[in-house]
């Protein structure tokens, strides 16, 4: 049986920095081949520059390592995508069919393409958004996603390829910078908290947003690519849910820890957006297929990142 060799593209985000290393924890060090647009910083494995809107250059990066699955996590996000909607879309859109066109033609054993709740907007239903639900995203990269989802399932009735997704809510986690997404807030507050700084929040006291602590993030995604073919009934992408909470109500977390933490809400172009998102996601197909369950709860969540942030 050939052994996986895996190429993680965008391993230089929030998200690619903690799953190659969760990745190269399954299959070895050397299997896991980490890719970005910059030098990546020293690890733990092999890595390189790779731009994923290069059909030839990603061939040949697949070729060359006989690389076996694709995680493609390179993206630009929602509120960064508001900015140059066009290079957003050429960005997400043509870095996922090229990967969807290599794995057509060599094969490859699996594609990893992270969706997200920014699918969802005019029409869903607000609250416990199910699986099944109208997309009429109102964001570039809600619109981007959305079309790959559709793209992913499309070449898998088509041609087989075996492409598994996750919409992912908000991913909070210690080990990197916010990135340029709405709910990135969520990630913000716990570092201006650990500075003694007052947080001016871009978002209202009271918008629930669906969100995810990252080692859930990680264990669900890798609990999905290590799912039996037979398991994977929704190929489009699987609703995926933590917790639901309001930037008053995380202030509040952190409070409790650091009692003179402050904060302040001067609501800017991205709490429009977030408006259009769902605040709570009924993920009952992952649960129900390959045994989704998260572990972290607002309160863990932040007792875990300040410690680790102090």
């Amino acid at each position: 049986m050939q052994k996986e060799c895996i190429l993680v593209i965008g391993a230089g985000g929030q998200i690619g920095t903690v799953l190659t290393e969760a990745l190269r924890s399954v299959y070895g060090q050397s299997q896991v081949i980490a890719s970005d647009l910059k030098p990546l910083p020293e690890s733990s494995g092999p890595s390189l520059i790779l731009n994923a809107l290069d059909g030839q250059a990603l061939n040949d990066v697949v070729s060359k390592y006989q690389i076996t699955q694709v995680y493609h996590l390179a993206a630009i996000l929602s509120a960064t995508g508001e900015k140059d909607p066009l290079k957003a879309w050429d960005i997400n859109m043509t870095s996922l069919l090229n990967i969807l066109e290599i794995a057509r033609q060599k094969p490859l054993h699996k594609v990893y393409y992270p969706s997200s709740i920014a699918v969802f907007g005019q029409g869903a239903r607000h609250e416990n958004t199910p699986q099944l639900e109208v997309l009429i995203p109102e964001t570039v990269y809600g619109i981007s996603k959305a079309t790959g989802e559709n793209w992913a399932n499309y070449y898998h009735k088509r041609y087989g390829v075996d492409v598994r997704s996750l919409r992912y809510p908000g991913i909070i986690g210690y080990q990197s910078l916010p990135g340029g997404g709405t709910t990135d807030y969520a990630v913000d507050i716990y570092h201006y908290a650990i500075r003694g700084e007052i947080f001016p929040c871009f978002l209202h006291a009271n918008t629930a947003l669906p969100m995810l602590y990252m080692p859930d993030a990680i264990r669900a995604t890798l609990e999905l690519m290590e799912a039996t073919s037979d398991k994977i009934n929704v190929r489009t992408s699987y609703n995926l849910a933590g917790m639901t909470f309001t930037p008053a109500e995380i202030a509040s977390s952190i409070q409790k820890i650091i009692p003179d933490f402050n904060i302040t809400y001067q609501p800017d172009f991205r709490q429009a957006i977030a408006d259009s998102w769902p605040a709570s996601i009924d993920d009952s197909a992952a649960r129900n297929d390959w045994g989704w369950k998260p572990e972290f709860s607002l309160d863990a969540m932040t007792k875990d990142m300040i410690l680790h942030l102090q």
